[in-house]
């Protein structure tokens, strides 16, 4: 990196960004029910984020963009995800493909791809293979053909792409893994909503095939995921998964908060009349809202970690390594508070109710689901044995498979 990175000034106030967001999420908010009974993707939503700029958050100005930090945008995706917890992850690779572009130091491709995030396009990924799992086993090639490339290749786990201009290909080109950047309606690629999760449905994680797909050379954007040494990335995607659970439980504590409000019945031997009045029920919601702030916090927490080493990269041309590790650290340590909080949150809320509260028509089972489904991403059980290791015997964190211990098989 040179010192010519993009500027990571801030010029949009918390202020301003929930004034211009607000009013978008409590719209998406709306029909989140509607949409989980009906398995209805999110395409009219993404749209109205788009129009409204929000993939270009990180943007710098001078590009079109809101200029905002990494805590910015994680507070956020946390408002995001309380209203639909599907589109933050939906947008996962997104972000890191648009701080990619702003550390990137091709200046004219940087600059091309940061305008186009800022007209509106948004980023989906391809990278996990069926059956063979680690990076280190891509089956998807990338050739050279003539003046351009060709991709071939299947993939799954395909979360955004159904809701993206372009598609983040993980790939072989001769040995080596890079990246490729897809047009998502390009003649050869077929998508299909096939994800079959219990949790978090409308994703749009499903398979996407690559069939003789030709694009450009400068569609080649260089090394591809789980490159071997320290990494900014493995922390930040991490912190997508959290900002959703921190969200899941702020929407998870205020479904309770308007059911019980709502409620006239209670108990005989209840300590009130109406359930918003007695304090056991109260106990529970306190629980609830307690968990939600905390997981928040957490989250802004681990957001500040990232912006320290993402603005001291772009001030110094390179990435501190320190900065690097603390960051990691504090997204896997993160990981272990806020999973349990958030799970235990979303099952805890059907104390303050009867048998009424498991209505399908509320649906609110779909909070445990979600978070469970989000809890899966990096499985908790590595992140804390990695955690210990590092701080028992100062071994090296796993940012990828090739940055800790390779699969043998």
């Amino acid at each position: 990196m040179t010192s010519s990175l993009a500027s990571s000034a801030t010029t949009t106030s918390d202020a301003d960004l929930d004034a211009r967001f607000a009013p978008v999420f409590a719209r998406i908010a709306e029909g989140a029910l509607e949409r989980e009974v009906d398995r209805r993707l999110a395409f009219d939503e993404a749209g109205w984020l788009k129009e409204a700029g929000f993939g270009a958050l990180r943007v710098p100005v001078e590009f079109g963009g809101s200029g905002a930090t990494v805590r910015q945008l994680f507070r956020l995706l946390i408002d995001l995800a309380a209203a639909e917890s599907n589109l933050p992850q939906a947008l996962r690779v997104h972000w890191s493909f648009v701080e990619d572009q702003r550390l990137s130091t091709d200046t004219e491709a940087r600059e091309r791809w940061l305008r186009a995030v800022a007209d509106g396009r948004l980023v989906g990924n391809a990278i996990t293979e069926p059956g063979v799992g680690a990076v280190d086993r891509y089956r998807t090639t990338v050739r050279r053909d003539g003046d351009g490339l060709v991709v071939n290749g299947t993939k799954y786990y395909s979360t955004g792409s159904l809701y993206a201009d372009h598609i983040l290909v993980a790939a072989d080109l001769d040995g080596e893994r890079v990246s490729v950047l897809v047009d998502g309606d390009a003649d050869g690629v077929s998508q299909h909503d096939d994800w079959d999760g219990f949790g978090q449905r409308l994703t749009a994680s499903g398979t996407t095939e690559f069939t003789d797909v030709r694009v450009g050379e400068d569609r080649l954007l260089g090394a591809g995921y789980g490159q071997a040494g320290r990494t900014y990335g493995t922390s930040y995607l991490q912190l997508v998964q959290l900002a959703v659970l921190a969200g899941i439980a702020r929407r998870a504590t205020d479904d309770a908060i308007d059911w019980v409000r709502s409620r006239t019945r209670s108990y005989t031997h209840a300590a009130a009349d109406l359930p918003r009045e007695d304090p056991l029920v109260q106990q529970v919601v306190g629980r609830l809202s307690s968990a939600a702030f905390a997981a928040r916090a957490t989250v802004l927490a681990v957001a500040d970690t990232l912006d320290a080493a993402l603005d001291d990269a772009q001030t110094r041309g390179q990435f501190d390594d320190a900065l690097l590790d603390a960051a990691e650290l504090a997204s896997s340590q993160a990981q272990a508070t806020v999973i349990p909080q958030v799970l235990e949150a979303t099952t805890q809320l059907f104390e303050v109710g009867g048998a009424s509260i498991v209505s399908e028509r509320l649906r609110l089972d779909r909070h445990w689901r979600n978070a469970r489904t989000i809890a899966t991403h990096n499985p908790l059980i590595y992140k804390l044995q990695a955690v210990g290791a590092f701080e028992l015997n100062g071994d090296d964190l796993p940012y990828a498979w090739s940055a800790g211990k390779r699969p043998t098989s």
